[in-house]
């Protein structure tokens, strides 16, 4: 699919990554971009159509689809993380809420701008998913839950929109330098350089982007997750648990 002479939406778009996306795609000439923000007045990137949007309402979701029909090219890039474990949460309201934007509002997104790609002859959706797709880690387990079935809905909106020719591609990446990993002491990768790679991968008709070396790597150990890929994370939820222990 070609970037030039799309009209594109972006999620989240007022700031990181989504920022990102809507300058990278202004640059490669796309025709026109929307960028969405529950608050409209933060996407401020020259070239940008900004929209009112929480995808976690599906009214307006809905309404936006009806408002934007031209959209050839979807970029579900809007997410939240709590950094919370599964048992260690205070309650369950930062699982729900990882749950409801990252896989239900995503979802929302998909199945209200699926019939408009359709219509403009199939075009393309672009989900933002995580290395953590692939695996759990214990201290944000809650967002790797909703990330793992995003990826999963990623796979099987490809199934379905395949007879309409949309063509959908599930970027995974580690730290990308965003306010979300600020104070995150881990290497991390620019957003410019995940939005660059996201875009030559549809327009080489790609459908999935591994955006970094560790999760590149991450990807290769699947088959010897619980050999390669737990352990370590054993011994640090281990230390962490001890730590606080010993602090108490």
């Amino acid at each position: 699919m070609k970037v030039s002479g799309s009209v594109a939406l972006v999620t989240g778009a007022g700031r990181g990554l989504g920022r990102a996306f809507a300058r990278e795609l202004v640059s490669r000439q796309a025709a026109k971009v929307y960028g969405t923000a529950r608050d409209p007045a933060a996407v401020s990137e020259p070239g940008v159509t900004p929209v009112k949007l929480d995808i976690t309402d599906p009214r307006r979701v809905a309404e936006v689809a009806r408002e934007c029909p031209d959209v050839t090219l979807l970029v579900n890039n809007a997410g939240v993380t709590t950094w919370q474990p599964f048992l260690g949460a205070p309650d369950t309201g930062g699982a729900r809420l990882e749950m409801e934007t990252n896989y239900f509002g995503t979802l929302s997104m998909c199945r209200a701008f699926a019939p408009v790609l359709g219509g403009n002859g199939g075009g393309g959706i672009v989900n933002m998913l995580s290395i953590v797709s692939f695996f759990t880690n214990p201290f944000g387990g809650s967002y790797a839950a909703s990330k793992a079935a995003q990826w999963s809905l990623t796979n099987g909106v490809r199934v379905e929109l395949a007879h309409q020719g949309t063509l959908v591609v599930g970027v995974h990446a580690g730290f990308i330098e965003t306010d979300m990993t600020e104070g995150i002491g881990a290497p991390k990768i620019s957003p410019e350089s995940v939005a660059r790679q996201v875009f030559d991968a549809v327009e080489a008709d790609q459908v999935e982007v591994l955006a970094d070396e560790r999760t590149r790597s991450v990807k290769a150990s699947l088959p010897r997750d619980h050999e390669v890929i737990y352990p370590p994370l054993q011994a640090s939820w281990d230390a962490a648990v001890k730590a606080r222990a010993d602090a108490g």
